[in-house]
């Protein structure tokens, strides 16, 4: 009876019972090392370097067709696959009555040389094979039959929630992590190019800050005090630029206790830099370079995105906030009070609590009608000081905008900067004003932050800082819709 006839506790037995003649016989199913001296990929690629030369392979058994004195069976390493022909006389009795009792997910070691077969498949003779590891579940093979595809590991909820079946049985998956690898390698050294430094800061923090959101909470049971997953690195960054650090930068995680979609996880990895003497209009230049530099290093700067082309080697857009708003509603913002915002809600069927505030409505309108026009990449610039309360007073003299830009692409955010307010009667104003909000139920608004304020009393040099999300720029460079397909292990409910 064939594995695909038997249930999964039959197969699990039946494997064991495998494991346990391979015991007998005196060999060790879990080996303490081998050494591979080649990858799949080499051998298939310069056959005519390798033709009759001894190597040493190993991998995962993906396939087999087991015969009498001969059989075949395809071994899968992290480059590739590659097919071996074993053969009784050539590995002897005891090694062929061993192979007999391996199975699909099995683990070995092939020593032998390199021919074509009579079909012209590139192939191992093996001359002799060791089984590295024996694996007592069976895989989600994919199973073909006259040209059809049956059991396809295909199902996205059992993919992310079994990522290393997903990376055995659909290796081309791998690319994209490849390719994270190297976006991430790409954004580090243009910083460290730039004279940056690249340092770590608290990830548990006794205050949160540096940006509008829920954090998740937490206990330290030896100071007996609460703590927070940080849900920014902004405020320990710019104690560090007070400190005398002119450029400075953190590639890191960050946590935020709020609703989970196609751009949204609740861990997340985020690019921040400040860098002083510098404001939001030197990191424009910044932004669209280092982005462009990211999409080179993996061989994409023009871009398939739904039903748009998206070219990243062009000059970014500018377009101020209030204009986007006033073409999306009508309403300037000098017209537009809180009771006017909310009729503006109504009107386009947008559902808003009874309790949000104007920079929660304001920021609603602009979510819902403006930002999935945002196609090709656009600055969105200059935005109202009630949703930007970290963000330097515009020089333009109007009292209610600041100096800030986002960044969008696709219809998704991808930067956000601020020439860095640095007044501290300034800042302790406005972050008074936001726990004043908290105070009154907005749970994401911002604590005051006292030992920041005292930091920034110290004198702040002009500065401009960015943030930029690595997952929505890697689901960009990779052309991915989710950012579950980006996360090697995204959040799941359990």
């Amino acid at each position: 009876m064939s594995e695909e006839q038997r249930s999964l506790k039959d197969i699990i037995n039946f494997r064991m019972q495998k494991l346990e003649k391979l015991r007998e016989s005196g060999l060790d199913p879990y080996p303490h090392n081998f050494t591979p001296t080649n990858k799949s990929v080499e051998l298939t690629q310069n056959f005519k370097e390798f033709e009759n030369k001894d190597v040493v392979i190993a991998g995962r058994i993906m396939a087999v067709r087991k015969m009498g004195r001969a059989s075949f069976f395809h071994i899968q390493d992290t480059a590739g696959r590659i097919q071996i022909y074993i053969k009784r006389d050539k590995v002897g009795e005891e090694q062929y009555k061993q192979f007999k009792l391996l199975d699909i997910g099995d683990f070995v070691g092939v020593s032998g040389f390199v021919f074509k077969t009579k079909t012209g498949e590139i192939s191992v003779h093996a001359k002799s094979i060791t089984l590295l590891a024996k694996s007592i579940r069976p895989l989600p093979i994919v199973k073909e039959k006259e040209g059809k595809t049956f059991d396809a590991f295909k199902d996205k909820e059992q993919r992310y929630r079994n990522r290393h079946l997903d990376l055995i049985v659909n290796p081309e998956i791998k690319d994209v992590f490849q390719s994270r690898a190297k976006i991430t390698s790409a954004l580090r050294k243009y910083l460290d190019d730039e004279g940056f430094l690249e340092v770590e800061t608290p990830v548990l923090q006794p205050l949160y800050g540096g940006a509008n959101a829920r954090p998740f909470k937490t206990h330290h049971n030896t100071l007996d005090q609460t703590f927070y997953l940080r849900i920014a690195d902004e405020l320990y960054l710019k104690r560090l630029i007070i400190g005398g650090i002119d450029k400075v930068y953190e590639l890191s995680k960050d946590f935020r206790n709020e609703g989970m979609d196609r751009n949204h996880n609740p861990e997340f990895t985020m690019l921040e830099w400040y860098e002083a003497y510098s404001d939001y209009e030197d990191q424009m230049d910044r932004v669209e370079n280092i982005i462009r530099l990211a999409g080179e290093a993996v061989g994409k700067t023009k871009i398939k995105w739904a039903n748009s082309d998206i070219d990243l080697t062009k000059a970014f857009d500018k377009k101020p906030f209030l204009d986007l708003f006033k073409d999306a509603t009508g309403y300037g913002l000098s017209d537009a009070d809180e009771k006017k915002l909310r009729s503006i809600c109504r009107e386009h069927q947008i559902e808003v609590s009874k309790d949000a505030n104007f920079g929660q409505l304001l920021d609603n309108l602009m979510h819902r009608l403006v930002e999935p026009n945002l196609i090709q990449p656009v600055f969105v610039i200059d935005h109202p000081k009630a949703i930007s309360p970290l963000a330097k007073h515009h020089r333009n003299g109007d009292p209610n905008l600041v100096e800030r830009f986002e960044l969008f692409i696709g219809g998704a955010e991808f930067a956000n900067c601020f020439s860095e307010l640095n007044d501290p009667l300034d800042q302790r104003k406005r972050l008074e004003d936001q726990a004043k909000l908290r105070d009154a139920g907005d749970d994401k608004a911002q604590p005051v932050d006292e030992n920041f304020i005292e930091a920034m009393e110290c004198g702040m040099p002009p500065t401009g800082g960015v943030g930029l999300g690595v997952d929505r720029l890697v689901m960009l460079l990779t052309e991915n819709r989710s950012i579950r397909d980006v996360l090697l292990f995204p959040a799941m409910r359990t």
